[in-house]
């Protein structure tokens, strides 16, 4: 075990990451930090730290990292861990030792006495890579559960430490104390998985008690925890492990061989990108196989492989088998790696958005109940309204609520008519504004331009229910514009502006995987009532169960706002005339306050920095909603010098612009597009898929589908200068074509091997809700792409939302229209 020149420790077929990804403040603990284990290539074990938990779940405190130091010359890395609410340090030194790491903890103070028998240090291994693996703890053999089964006690605690470690919620159902899981195990050397060679590891200590729990007693996400406490009223070094992971000698990672699943055009280019081991020899050539009708197989076309060259940790190399135009059913043989089938064919992409249009977006109608054949997917969630967040709220996921309500409510006042409408925004309920901003633009967009007519889903907002499968005689598009409106307007009459987030005020609730309808009991609190009690009328009850409307005012909100309610009420004409004629005058106030707003901030707050050209869309589909030449001139005011500072940013639109102005206006815009052609030339040399790849703590389908989106409409208006290849690049990748795995990434109709599990409402089963789009392949610093198909609940890999997958919808519409 050495220390590589990334920073991290390294032997042939293990990596040992300290600290290369921090814990991050708004989401705490992600199971993406600490110290980590990539074992043969899959990430194994993480949040090595010292923690205050047995089984850490996510909104549990998690240190600051203040310093970080690399010592190449000791071979050490080391960090500072700080706990700011109890002025607690510590000191983490990671060195290597034989074929393993020792990892010892330093103090320098004692630790704080009510951290005692709290503090210890925790490391964390992949549940679904682990169980029904056996386990030997000082020799005693024993088998890691499938499903979580344990022991567990409660036990009162500071309200301060409970506080922070999340086990309190608002109301704290009377308790006074919290779960704790006891040890499945407890000993000086445990052995993990000796009957897999590939995730076998030992860890061993000298001068502390090792304890294993199962962290999934608490939260289905969590992971299996080995845990050594700190011992009391000690300095210098406190505890000392040995982690020694087994390495397969010669190991050299499977090909990952990149197809899409969908399958192809018989006329489109067919690249297979295939990623390989640093000790992987690549070969000469691979070659395509068909299957016939009878099931026999004949070699179809055998070409070169193509070296591009190193990624990140990986050699690539690519398989060109565009030649083959005849339509069957083919797989690609590289070596002994045999990929599954795919198909060849004129409309492999027919179906691509009939999942998501049918299926994932109206499961995700909020205040509506929502039913499929015999599965009620949910009730009609939150019949209680919205209250009033209290000013000074600094809530979880990133919620807040500024010094003052911006309203004409106070705190915990029942805001009457916001629970109508809207969407919920990922795997959890809130309706986030921002995100059902996008999705109802994406809906006029692909309403205005394709006109689809599909019809699959009974919607009824009188009933508030909605059934899955069954035509009512309305194109579906509309009747989700219309459900994504009537909120948007609802916020912007009542509150005047519109509001953050409507999101759950408990903490406990916010948790809820399952029925939306069950995490609150429909009443609206009384505060004259006991705790859960029901009012004689049974209209209330003393259950501080309610949401809240999070509506501190955002000038670049409402301007957003003023873009997509202006959109949708062109697309309403017609069909909802009443909520047309609301949407458009509500479009008009936004922008003119949002725009009086913005110009009162200081040039250096982040509101003006952010919302520089957010009117630029407001002022194009005013004018495009009213025919009112003042929107037309501030639009062209605004966009050719935002154009000229950001070209990829505000390209899609410009071409917006397109259909409603002459040919000078498409004539100016040219250059625009050619320097964006540079862009997507460049992508291929950036790597070897040719399209923008995201190494945030998000992973990037968003960003891709974004970009496809843009590369379509402007291959629809300048095919002289775009061609469909980048477009087919974005198919590629979403339908497998990615690194780390081939599967494909949009739980599509047509696609031979969709993603199996993502992080929806419907998780803790490890299923998925047809027509999702996953986040895609999340960057682990410094080198590591991956995306788990055996735990769904990492969110920035698994997690669909609304916002992103009405993304895929238009550009899946508007992708089909260029490609036929």
């Amino acid at each position: 075990m050495t220390l590589n020149s990334l920073e991290y420790f390294e032997t042939r077929g293990t990596n040992i990451l300290v600290y290369n990804n921090l814990f991050t403040g708004g989401f705490n603990d992600e199971k993406n930090a600490g110290i980590e284990l990539i074992h043969h290539g899959v990430r194994t074990a993480q949040g090595g730290a010292i923690r205050l938990s047995s089984t850490p779940e996510q909104w549990d405190l998690v240190p600051d990292i203040p310093e970080r130091t690399v010592d190449s010359v000791n071979q050490s890395i080391g960090a500072t861990l700080r706990y700011d609410d109890y002025d607690f340090e510590s000191r983490v030194v990671v060195m290597p030792k034989g074929k393993g790491v020792e990892i010892s903890v330093y103090l320098d103070k004692a630790i704080p006495a009510e951290l005692e028998g709290n503090a210890g240090f925790n490391l964390e291994f992949l549940p679904s890579q682990y169980w029904n693996k056996v386990y030997l703890m000082d020799g005693r053999l024993n088998r890691l559960p499938r499903y979580v089964v344990g022991n567990t006690i409660t036990r009162p605690n500071s309200e301060k430490l409970k506080q922070f470690l999340g086990y309190v919620t608002a109301d704290d159902r009377g308790t006074g104390s919290f779960i704790e899981p006891l040890p499945l195990e407890t000993g000086r050397d445990l052995l993990l998985a000796p009957d897999d060679p590939e995730r076998l590891v030992r860890i061993t200590s000298e001068d502390t008690d090792l304890m294993l729990f199962d962290g999934r007693i608490l939260a289905q996400n969590g992971w299996y925890v080995v845990r050594s406490l700190l011992p009391a009223g000690k300095t210098g070094k406190v505890l000392s492990w040995v982690v020694t992971p087994n390495t397969i000698e010669d190991w050299v990672r499977e090909p990952n061989v990149g197809l899409s699943q969908v399958g192809y055009l018989p006329v489109q280019p067919k690249i297979s990108v295939i990623e390989l081991d640093k000790n992987s020899e690549p070969l000469a050539t691979a070659s395509l196989h068909k299957i016939g009708i009878d099931g026999t197989v004949t070699e179809a076309f055998i070409g070169p492989v193509k070296s591009w060259g190193d990624y990140f940790k990986y050699h690539y190399v690519k398989f060109d088998f565009t030649k083959v135009t005849d339509p069957g059913v083919y797989f690609i043989q590289y070596g002994d790696v045999k990929t599954n089938n795919f198909i060849i064919g004129e409309n492999v992409y027919d179906e691509i958005t009939d999942a998501t249009s049918d299926v994932w977006i109206p499961i995700h109608m909020n205040h509506m109940a929502v039913n499929e054949g015999y599965r009620m997917w949910h009730g009609e969630p939150f019949k209680e309204g919205y209250l009033q967040a209290p000013p000074n709220t600094d809530h979880f996921d990133l919620h807040a609520q500024g010094p003052t309500t911006d309203t004409k409510y106070k705190a915990l006042e029942h805001i009457p008519g916001l629970n109508v409408g809207g969407f919920f925004d990922a795997g959890d309920f809130d309706i986030e504004t921002g995100s059902n901003l996008g999705v109802v633009q994406n809906f006029a967009r692909t309403w205005e331009y394709f006109q689809p007519t599909r019809d699959q889903t009974f919607v009824d907002e009188d009933q508030r229910y909605v059934d899955l499968h069954r035509p009512d005689g309305v194109p579906d598009i509309l009747q989700y514009l219309e459900h994504g409106t009537l909120n948007l307007v609802a916020q912007a009459e009542i509150l005047g502006h519109m509001a953050q987030t409507l999101s759950n005020s408990v903490l406990d609730n916010y948790h809820h995987l399952g029925d939306a309808a069950s995490i609150t009991d429909g009443l609206p609190y009384n505060p004259e009532l006991g705790p859960y009690e029901v009012a004689t009328d049974g209209r209330s009850s003393g259950v501080k169960d309610d949401m809240w409307a999070f509506t501190s005012r955002s000038a670049r909100r409402d301007l957003r706002a003023a873009t997509t309610l202006a959109a949708a009420s062109r697309s309403l004409r017609g069909y909802n005339d009443e909520l047309a004629a609301r949407a458009l005058t509500q479009s008009k106030r936004l922008l003119q306050e949002g725009t009086e707003l913005l110009a009162k901030e200081s040039a250096d707050s982040r509101e003006r920095r952010w919302g520089a050209g957010a009117d630029i869309g407001s002022n194009l589909q005013l004018y495009i909603a009213t025919g009112e030449q003042k929107y037309a001139d501030k639009f062209q005011e605004l966009l050719w010098p935002a154009l000229d500072q950001n070209v990829n940013w505000l390209l899609l639109t410009a071409m917006d612009a397109i259909p409603e102005m002459d040919e000078a206006y498409k004539k100016k815009l040219r250059p625009y597009v050619m320097k964006y052609k540079e862009y997507i030339d460049g992508l291929e040399e950036d790597n070897p898929y040719g399209v923008p790849i995201s190494r945030r703590n998000w992973a990037g389908s968003g960003q891709i589908v974004s970009f496809g989106t843009t590369v379509s409409f402007a291959n629809k208006y300048f095919p002289d200068i775009v061609d469909k290849a980048a477009a087919f690049r974005v198919t590629n990748w979403l339908f497998g074509c990615h690194p780390y795995h081939n599967y494909s990434l949009v739980s599509t109709l047509g696609a031979t091997r969709p993603k199996e599990v993502f992080y929806g409402n419907n998780r803790a089963d490890f299923s998925f809700i047809p027509g999702n789009v996953a986040p895609g392949l999340l960057f682990r610093q410094p080198d590591h792409f991956e995306n788990y198909d055996d735990w769904p609940f990492l969110w920035g890999q698994n997690e669909g939302t609304i916002g992103g997958n009405t993304s895929y919808l238009i550009f899946g519409s508007v992708f089909k229209s260029i490609v036929k």
